[in-house]
């Protein structure tokens, strides 16, 4: 059954254990929230791609922006926003902005994009077959159980005529909003990171671009369907709390992370798995 967004929160608390962090800098808790700006800008990020691009910009862009920059790297969706909200990050690189909507409204977060940094794009992988109409009757299909990569997951699939979506279906839609369905699918909601996990398990699963890296698995080599970056509402992004947009250290990260060294760096690194949304 579908997990709302809302109740991951519990499951992320195990999670916590998981949460490393690299980069100098003062503690979470010392005190150097709120904008000033000779102190350290803490950004919280998954490890691919968000860690890093974040470690390539402090190993060779950030001492000459007068940016001093810590990353924490997490493990879960969940707890780079509450950590956030709550004063312990002054920025996160993770997620976009349909996911940032929906996570604001069922969690009653103020966080707010800053920049659009690139996208990573979703696909479909399977270890029983190479191409996604080819799914067999029946066939079990393993899609996130979050409320905004779940819809993304099945507009995927939709755009392949693998299933199509009923009128009006929006950025939140599940498999209810389904509407012909010919090879009669089963859909296996979990975890994002439990995803790559389920591949011997099921027909095929449809994963985050940071969970499928993570995994060794390479979205241009190893998906049987990703996603075009063109006109994709799902580019990551650089979000803060309602009201830290102007700060000095986020706005030097902004344009680091829109830079052409950056895009360059992505180009390069990632082969097509992940695109640069901006030039510089």
């Amino acid at each position: 059954m579908r997990k709302p967004l809302l109740t991951a929160a519990a499951a992320a608390v195990s999670l916590a254990l998981g949460l490393t962090a690299c980069g100098s800098g003062p503690d979470a808790d010392s005190g150097t929230r709120g904008g000033a700006e000779g102190g350290t800008l803490v950004v919280g990020a998954t490890a691919v791609p968000a860690g890093e691009v974040l470690t390539y910009i402090k190993d060779n862009l950030a001492q000459k922006a007068g940016l001093d920059l810590e990353i924490k790297e997490f493990t879960d969706y969940v707890l780079p926003n509450t950590a956030l909200q709550e004063g312990s990050l002054d920025a996160n690189l993770y997620q976009n902005e349909p996911y940032l909507d929906d996570f604001n409204q069922s969690k009653g977060t103020d966080l707010v994009p800053v920049v659009k940094a690139y996208l990573p794009p979703m696909g479909v992988y399977s270890k029983k077959i190479t191409d996604v109409t080819k799914l067999a009757d029946g066939a079990t299909v393993a899609v996130p159980n979050d409320t905004t990569n779940e819809g993304r997951a099945l507009k995927l699939l939709a755009s392949k005529g693998v299933i199509t979506l009923k009128e009006g279906a929006g950025t939140d839609a599940s498999p209810a909003d389904i509407g012909a369905n010919p090879k009669g699918l089963k859909f296996k909601e979990l975890e994002p990171a439990q995803l790559p996990r389920s591949l011997d398990d099921v027909a095929a699963a449809v994963i985050n671009n940071n969970y499928a890296q993570d995994a060794g698995l390479s979205p241009t080599k190893d998906a049987i369907l990703l996603e075009s970056a063109k006109d994709n509402p799902y580019a990551n992004l650089l979000a803060v709390k309602r009201g830290n947009e102007d700060d000095p250290r986020v706005e030097k990260l902004a344009r680091l992370l829109t830079s052409a060294d950056v895009r360059k760096f992505i180009e390069d690194k990632y082969q097509g798995s992940v695109l640069p949304v901006v030039s510089g």
